[in-house]
């Protein structure tokens, strides 16, 4: 019996795999004859296993899907990587309490020497915090979006602009991928009444039905969606990554002190106390200001902007100063 149950393992391992078996391999792969394959493959299906039959001159088999969720078959490596990507899943995301539910449905089948692997593998996601903004993504409206971009299928939705925001902007859109881009989920979609590409918070759309007609997917600015995100929550126009500010200046600081804190900024030594930093913004102010974090002596080699930038944020921090102490004397 056990012989058997090890056998109909094996072979369910091989039927997951996406492509047809023949009798014939199937029964050399398992060393058994093609008759005990078609006895096992008759246990299997009997198990809710939908194991069609493929015509041809040496016939084969494949399994589908069904429409119940027959068990499934994983080796160790699949099975920790599904452990980790449950762990990070039940940590504040939308689908959080059903990935913990199968997180300890798997732990319960899992062989003691994988739990104990697992068991010592602990995985926290952190999420940032979100200014106040608790919203959360609901999976059915996940669920519908993915549906309607399979389906090619042009989208009426509301949209609000903010937390707090209370009437709902509709818009008419060509839905085309959903991404997930620091902790939250965005649509990228082609919005008709404006003519342009546009990323929506998928917490802040409701979709509207019934859906438009189907439509010829257009081509995304810069070829792919990576490419296009990064690029629009950069400040451009969706086709470079580069940020479309960009400056140079030396720090007071040595290079090993900067480099920790420098995310994707270029660090050069120039000295045991002098480094260059090469670093990019959306605009030349937020790159002034994020310059003035490393709380040292700056100087501009180029471009002339932030230079600009650099005095504007002077005066502008001088006034703010000398508000201050005009509110102190009043008061005094």
């Amino acid at each position: 019996m056990q012989k058997t149950s090890s056998r109909l393992l094996a072979l369910l391992s091989l039927l997951q795999t996406p492509r047809d078996w023949s009798g014939g391999d199937l029964a050399r792969r398992l060393s058994v004859t093609s008759r005990t394959v078609r006895r096992d493959i008759d246990r299997l299906r009997d198990l809710g296993y939908p194991i069609t039959t493929v015509m041809g001159p040496a016939g084969g088999y494949r399994l589908e899907a069904g429409t119940r969720m027959p068990p499934l078959l994983f080796d160790d490596g699949q099975a920790v990587a599904l452990a980790v990507a449950l762990q990070t899943a039940a940590t504040g995301t939308a689908v959080a309490e059903d990935a913990a539910r199968a997180l300890a449905t798997l732990s319960q089948v899992m062989p003691a020497h994988l739990r104990h692997r697992i068991d010592r593998l602990r995985v926290t996601a952190v999420r940032p915090p979100s200014a106040g903004d608790t919203s959360e993504v609901d999976p059915e409206v996940l669920m519908e979006l993915s549906r309607v971009i399979h389906a090619q299928q042009e989208l009426r939705l509301d949209h609000t602009s903010g937390p707090g925001t209370s009437s709902a902007a509709p818009r008419r859109v060509q839905p085309h991928h959903l991404v997930t881009w620091r902790h939250r989920w965005y649509l990228v979609a082609y919005d008709l009444d404006r003519a342009d590409w546009r990323t929506f918070r998928v917490d802040r759309i409701r979709p509207r039905t019934p859906t438009g007609p189907r439509f010829t997917p257009r081509r995304l600015p810069g070829g792919d969606v990576s490419t296009f995100i990064t690029s629009r929550f950069r400040g451009n126009d969706g086709t470079s990554t580069d940020w479309p500010c960009r400056g140079e200046v030396v720090l007071h600081l040595p290079a090993a002190d900067v480099a920790p804190h420098a995310q994707d900024a270029i660090v050069e030594e120039l000295g045991p106390h002098h480094c260059r930093l090469t670093l990019g913004s959306w605009s030349w102010t937020a790159l002034a200001t994020a310059l003035g974090r490393f709380d040292t002596d700056i100087e501009v080699v180029g471009p002339p902007p932030l230079a600009t930038a650099f005095a504007d944020l002077a005066a502008r921090y001088a006034r703010a100063a000398g508000s201050e102490r005009v509110a102190r004397t009043a008061q005094g």
